[in-house]
């Protein structure tokens, strides 16, 4: 059994060419053999600057599902936030964002919810609760959420970070080197006297600019982020190889050894493009080491090279647009960023059939797992940090007799792996509760979230949200935010979505 993981952490813009491979890990066989096959992918581009140059893939949307043919809803957990992140700039630079960049689950899972401590026996606290839907009045809301406590600076384990650094000549602009450069400082302030930091950067060459330093040298950890500067081409291959090097050599029982990229991922030189850092990655993996992605600039954001790479690596996908979604990421979610308390959870919800007719799960699209491979521990999932939340909603149409008297809906498992373990835990909440009885019973929580997951289907052009109304969704969203910040900010970017939405603004599709 491992000890330690090793995680690489890959802020990007672009992670170069064509995303030939899987654009998700593999999730075992197939879709639920009574789901539709997938809207085709394609590669999006808009008119704005902002918008030019970018890709997006169109995973499609999920069906409506008859229970009595499918009673299962198989994926794997996903807290991802990048697209949440992207949209917020883009809607903030005046244009709607594109319809393939719009994925409802990171929209949902970028604000944070309110949990019950954990049962005895498992990390896992879970949230099952319903509703009526205030937008389609033949439908409820159902939302299922799993969340993780968060640990303390001293709780956490020591962590022995390599920062590689892409300075190459893309890299020359304030919202790439200059953001990556405060979003390291916010990290390395943050980090603890048992952790320690190397830095590495490549160009046309790579080399190690910090060997291993301790928090004791802080303030040259600092100077040395300070002095980065861009300039030359990209050989990302073996930056990548290097850094895994670095990290590797750190591997200590009971720490972590992670890697974290900066980079607008233009690597125009080295291995062979993107397929190549796929394979760099894959066998990193074997070896223990993830690696997530945090995205910088747009313009030639390749969304969909950034969640392979992720996925790839076993780790999440982030996009920072400002110096607060850097204190975000590395302050206040710092637990969560660096420790995995869970790897390759999957969550597979259970509808009564006499109580639920049909249903639909809002999100998701591209973490969806066959029913049957729930249990073959062989096939990939996603990983939680401690602290982190997964929150699923889905929208659900009942039968004659749970409009008559509805009951709770179902249960849900959730299946994970220790993190250095190989042997899977499964365990199992029932939904305590019966719906409540209007929308306005629900809790600010489940109203809250769905009022975002709302506001992303109008965005990426879902069927069922065609007839709804922004006004609506935003007066949703402002009976529930209170005075979060977060929340506050939602209801302004609904807002200016609808007043884009009736001028000429550029949506990409």
């Amino acid at each position: 059994m491992r000890h330690v993981r090793s995680i690489a952490l890959v802020l990007s813009t672009s992670l170069l060419g064509a995303c030939t491979g899987a654009a998700k890990r593999n999730m075992g066989a197939a879709p639920h053999s009574y789901h539709p096959a997938v809207a085709s992918r394609s590669v999006v581009a808009a008119g704005p600057e902002s918008l030019a140059g970018n890709d997006f893939h169109d995973y499609g949307r999920n069906p409506w599902v008859l229970t009595s043919k499918d009673r299962m809803s198989t994926f794997a957990a996903d807290v991802d936030t990048a697209s949440y992140t992207v949209a917020r700039r883009m809607l903030n630079e005046g244009n709607l964002p594109p319809a393939a960049s719009v994925r409802v689950e990171e929209f949902v899972n970028y604000f944070g919810y309110a949990f019950p401590p954990a049962p005895s026996g498992s990390p896992f606290s879970v949230v099952m609760d319903a509703a009526p839907s205030p937008l389609t009045a033949s439908s409820h809301i159902l939302r299922v959420a799993v969340g993780t406590k968060a640990k303390t600076q001293a709780e956490r384990k020591p962590a022995n970070l390599v920062f590689l650094v892409d300075v190459s000549g893309s890299m020359s602009s304030a919202d790439r080197i200059g953001l990556a450069q405060q979003s390291l400082k916010i990290l390395t302030s943050n980090l603890g006297p048992r952790d320690s930091v190397s830095i590495v950067t490549y160009a046309g060459s790579t080399r190690v600019v910090l060997p291993p330093t301790g928090m004791e040298h802080r303030e040259r950890i600092l100077a040395a982020i300070d002095e980065l500067t861009s300039g030359g081409s990209t050989a990302m291959g073996s930056g990548l190889d290097l850094a895994y090097e670095q990290a590797m050599k750190g591997l200590l029982p009971g720490t972590i050894s992670r890697v974290i990229v900066l980079s607008d991922g233009d690597a125009n030189v080295g291995p062979a493009g993107h397929e190549a850092h796929l394979r760099i990655i894959a066998e990193r993996a074997k070896a223990g080491g993830t690696l997530s992605t945090i995205g910088f600039g747009l313009g030639n954001y390749k969304d969909t090279a950034m969640e392979q790479l992720a996925n790839k690596g076993n780790g999440n996908n982030y996009y920072i647009d400002s110096a607060a979604a850097a204190r975000k990421v590395f302050s206040e979610q710092l637990g969560s960023t660096l420790e995995v308390l869970a790897k390759d959870v999957k969550l597979q919800v259970e509808f009564d059939p006499a109580i639920v007719g049909k249903y639909r799960l809002v999100g998701y699209e591209n973490r969806d797992i066959a029913d049957e491979s729930f249990r073959d521990d062989k096939v990939d999932a996603g990983e939680i940090g401690a602290g982190h939340q997964v929150t699923t909603l889905y929208e659900i149409e009942l039968t004659p007799a749970g409009r008559l008297s509805p009951a709770p809906f179902g249960m849900v498992r959730i299946r994970h792996k220790a993190p250095d373990g190989d042997r899977a835990i499964e365990n199992t909440f029932a939904m305590a509760t019966a719906p409540a009885a209007a929308f306005e019973d629900a809790t600010n929580d489940l109203r809250f979230a769905f009022a975002v997951a709302a506001f992303a289907d109008v965005l990426r052009g879902a069927d069922e949200a065609k007839g709804w109304s922004l006004d609506k969704i935003a007066a949703v969203a402002r009976a529930a935010a209170g005075t979060n910040s977060d929340r506050s900010e939602l209801v302004s970017l609904i807002e200016r979505a609808r007043t884009l939405r009736g001028t000429t603004a550029t949506v990409a599709r």
